[in-house]
Formats: C-alpha cells, structure tokens, sequence
C-alpha cells in the first residue's frame, strides 16, 4: 500500500530516540541519568493541579471550547503582557493551542504556501524544519556560528537571498534550543527592520521566556506587529503533558488561523486550559524552578570543561548546553550512544539540531534534579579518563 513521500523528508526527532533507548536501558534494571530532553523537573504547579481537580470535580474540562481557546485563559494570557513588558495584547489576537507544537503547526499553515522559503539558524529545533518539510515548504538554514552566537543576522539573511532567492519567512528563538543563546534588544531590532523592508514574515519561538539567568528576554510582539510569538506552558510554566500553548497573532492571521484550528483541532486540550489560567499565579513556585534550573547551569558550566567539554555555547537562557565535540569526536550519535551505554547519561546528539554540522556537537539538558547533574559528571569524569 501507498506510504506518502513527504514522509521520507522527516527525520526521527533524536532526543526521543535516546530516551527511549535510556528507557530501555533502565527496564533492565541499569542507572540512567537523563540529560537528553528538556521536561522541567517537580511537575506542573500546586495551582494548576488544584485548578484541574477542581474543574473535574464540578463537571468541566470534559467538552469542547472555542476553537482559540477559552476567553478566560486568553484573558490571562493577554494579562501576563501587562504583567511582565507593560503591554498591551488584545485578547482577541491570542489563540490557544495544542501544545506549541500546533502553534508553529497553524503558524505555518497560514502564512506560507507550498514552496516558500524560511529561513531559521542553523542549528536548531529540528520539529522547526520536520514540519515545514511535511507541508512542503523550504526550510533554508542558516549556517551560523558561535560568532553569531548561533542566531540569524541580516548578513546571513542576505547571503540566502543571494543564494537562493526570496525568503517569505523568518524563524527565530531566543533563547535559542539548543544552545541556550539570546538576541538582544538591538540584534532583534535589526532582523525586525530588515524583514519589514523585504516582506518577510517573523515567527518568534518564546516558549523559554521565563527561564533566563541575566536579562530577561524581549517579546517580539514589542516590536513588530505583523510578526507570530509563538509560546507554551511546557517550560517555564512546566506542564508539558498537558499539551498547551498560545500565538500572538497579527490582525490578517486572526481569522484563518481559527478556521484551520477548527478543522485540524476542534479545540486545545479543555481540562488543560481550565487549569492553566491559575498558572500565571504561581510565579514564585516558578521562578524556584528557574532558580534550580541556574543552580545546575554554574555548577555544569564550572565541572564540564574539567571533563573535557570545554567548547560551550553561551547558555543565556533555556536549560540547554550546547557542546563542540570535534576534538573528541566526528559522530556524535555514535559517541552518545556510547556514553549512555557505558555511564548511563543520556545526552542528545547534535545531528537533532543541525543536518549538516551536528556531528561534531551535543546537547546536554540541565532541567532534570541537581544532584543528578552531580552523578552525571562524576560518571562523565571517570569514563573520559
């Protein structure tokens, strides 16, 4: 029978693939120690899981809502622009969605047609360029480097005009998966001029603002009205099961985008949306997690170069590092298939994040317990002797 080519353009998503082999390794009664995946440590918050039991206690969260979610939690959406950059996001251009993962899904859908081209640095989140392959559109990479600190710059954006041609989109993250990197106010207003000069359209991935450890990280919406932020309750808010994220849309986006979720979704998760609403109150329980999260970030950045990783990109935000491995090895799927076999960590390769240079570079989550980043290295140390 039939199987659809578009799917030979996906690649496996690999730090699924290494946790499912630590999986494995630890249902045979082996140590595993979890560096692959970024899932914030503890859970959602107290809040949230008061807020669900309640909802199912008095009969909600088991019906449909509004395709764009429930007007309550896109209130408190908007609220939290006040809240955190004093600014002001009509409730009417937030939209819900399954997961961040359905945001760049409808973002997508809805601002590019089939063979446009969009551009995003190289490395990164490899569901970015897996799901523009799956809709037929150009993921063009952006080769950057630890002087671009792995983000766009209008120098590279023209080089891939020059290359190739006319750029329909742009898509950046910051901070950055997976190497933890950050545009500046000044480095994000640049690409915003430029893209507004060439009709490009921006999609910003904040699904990390909130877990920064200098400056805070700046919005897109602050900046360019005609651009998609896309976010999640997956990272700061640490409800990645519960598969829920929203868009700030521009005015145009609004309505196709509630079409296509109609379509696609019906409607997010409802006994999600219920609980989240009661999320945006439980910062101080958060910012513990990020605080935890900083803790384990100074004591790898110190202990990694004693190991032997001593190339790391500049880790501004997220719960990522990102490792140049060339003097170690030129596989690096290879090497972490290794060093999961034989400590137990379970780190991501960098071919997830870059088809063309993750041989040489892997990822390390630091969102897991502090003491099992102390494990983690102390296992690295005696195995690279």
């Amino acid at each position: 029978m039939k199987v659809a080519g578009r799917t030979t353009a996906i690649t496996p998503f690999y730090a699924m693939e290494v946790l499912k082999a630590a999986n494995e390794r630890a249902a045979q009664g082996n140590n595993v120690l979890h560096m692959e995946v970024g899932e914030p440590a503890g859970g959602a918050p107290a809040a949230v899981l008061q807020a669900a039991k309640e909802a199912l206690e008095n009969g909600q969260g088991l019906g449909y809502t509004e395709a764009l979610g429930v007007p309550a939690l896109r209130q408190a959406i908007s609220d939290h622009y006040k809240t955190t950059g004093n600014l002001d996001v009509d409730p009417g251009h937030v939209v819900v969605t399954t997961g961040s993962s359905g945001g760049f899904l409808l973002a997508f859908l809805a601002a590019f047609d089939a063979g446009d081209r969009v551009a995003l640095a190289s490395p990164g989140y490899p569901a970015y360029r897996n799901i523009m392959a799956a809709l037929g559109i150009e993921a063009v990479d952006l080769a950057s480097d630890i002087g671009d600190r792995f983000q766009p710059t209008p120098a590279l954006l023209d080089a891939a005009i020059e290359q190739g041609g006319k750029l329909a989109g742009l898509l950046i993250a910051s901070p950055a998966n997976p190497t933890g990197t950050m545009l500046d106010h000044d480095a994000l207003k640049a690409l915003v001029d430029y893209c507004r000069a060439r009709d490009i359209r921006i999609i910003s991935d904040e699904v990390y603002h909130g877990i920064t450890y200098g400056a805070p990280a700046e919005t897109i919406v602050a900046l360019d009205d005609q651009a998609i932020a896309v976010n999640s309750f997956s990272k700061y808010f640490a409800m990645t099961g519960w598969r829920l994220g929203w868009m700030v849309l521009p005015d145009d986006l609004v309505r196709p985008i509630e079409r296509l979720a109609q379509n696609l979704f019906i409607s997010p998760p409802t006994l999600s949306q219920l609980a989240a609403v009661a999320a945006f109150d439980a910062e101080p329980e958060l910012d513990a997690k990020v605080a935890a999260y900083a803790r384990n970030r100074e004591m790898l950045l110190r202990e990694l170069p004693k190991v032997g990783f001593d190339k790391l990109a500049p880790a501004d935000g997220a719960f990522y590092i990102f490792a140049d491995v060339r003097h170690l090895t030129n596989d690096s799927a290879d090497f972490c298939k290794r060093m999961l076999a034989e400590t137990g960590v379970a780190a991501t390769p960098g071919i997830d994040f870059d088809p063309n240079r993750g041989h040489a570079y892997i990822r390390f989550s630091f969102a897991g317990a502090y003491d099992d980043m102390v494990k983690a290295v102390a296992c690295l140390k005696d195995w690279m002797k």
